[in-house]
């Protein structure tokens, strides 16, 4: 049978009330996604600050419609929704990327240890050094209703999931299998992730509201494990990885030149 997973959901609404004015903590034991339930509710008009942790997902969605599947306990899943209005979109996440990445792992491991570092795969990937996925974020934002939808600069409500291994799962099909946290930490479970990520998270964020992610780029290139290395795009194109620019756009030096890339999927070439 399986254990009850107790989150404290009154420690985290106290953490992050004075913050989120209306902020309210919702656990389901099942749903479908996490993140189609809030956008869901915000095109219905439902726009209040709100966490919504999934113990499990039945249709959890990655990037590009991958599917994020996981049993109780096995991974911390969740979304956070709030209205946002921030000067540029782009970059965001990243900014979480970078957030979520210095939370678990506050000091970056010496050189040589035997501990992983946490790094970020652009766009929206945590991994654990060896190129083994360890997490996934997934922003979406939806208008206001009666808003005026193509005012580039009126708030929207954004809803960003974040799916992390907590413990080890199967690698069916994968180049390398799966990272987790408890490879790091035995004894950490995903209450104590969420404890450790979620005051961050929502401060990066208004943080990022104001100044977008150009005062970021020094932390992400901490953590940025493409840098560096040759990469192939969708498109078939590849290249030598140049980091990031003040926009958050990854930047490839391919034969046609230095080139910004807002939008791909990207592949590691192997060494």
């Amino acid at each position: 049978m399986t254990q009850p997973i107790h989150w404290n959901a009154e420690a985290l609404w106290q953490a992050i009330a004075p913050q989120l004015p209306g902020f309210s903590v919702e656990v389901l034991p099942s749903i479908g996604s996490s993140n189609t339930e809030l956008m869901r509710r915000a095109r219905e008009g439902q726009t209040d600050p709100v966490l919504l942790i999934a113990e499990q997902q039945t249709a959890g969605r990655g990037r590009l419609g991958r599917n994020w599947i996981s049993g109780v306990g096995d991974s911390l899943m969740f979304s956070l929704g709030m209205p946002l209005a921030p000067r540029d979109w782009s970059g965001l996440s990243l900014a979480v990327g970078v957030s979520v990445a210095e939370s678990l792992q506050p000091q970056l491991p010496a050189a040589g240890s035997a501990v992983p570092k946490i790094g970020i795969k652009w766009p929206n990937d945590l991994w654990l050094e060896g190129d083994r996925k360890l997490a996934g974020i997934l922003i979406e934002t939806a208008s206001f209703v009666g808003s005026h939808q193509h005012d580039v600069h009126a708030p929207r409500y954004v809803v960003i999931g974040v799916g992390i291994n907590v413990r080890p799962r199967p690698g069916d099909g994968m180049r390398t299998p799966p990272a987790c946290l408890q490879e790091l930490d035995p004894a950490l479970d995903a209450p104590t992730a969420l404890a450790c990520i979620l005051p961050a998270l929502v401060n990066e964020v208004q943080v990022f509201a104001h100044g977008g992610f150009a005062p970021l780029m020094e932390r992400f290139a901490r953590r940025d494990l493409l840098a560096g290395r040759e990469v192939v795009l969708s498109d078939g194109s590849s290249g030598l990885a140049q980091g990031v620019g003040a926009d958050g756009g990854f930047l490839v030096r391919t034969a046609a030149g230095l080139q910004a890339v807002t939008s791909s999927e990207i592949s590691v070439r192997p060494r």
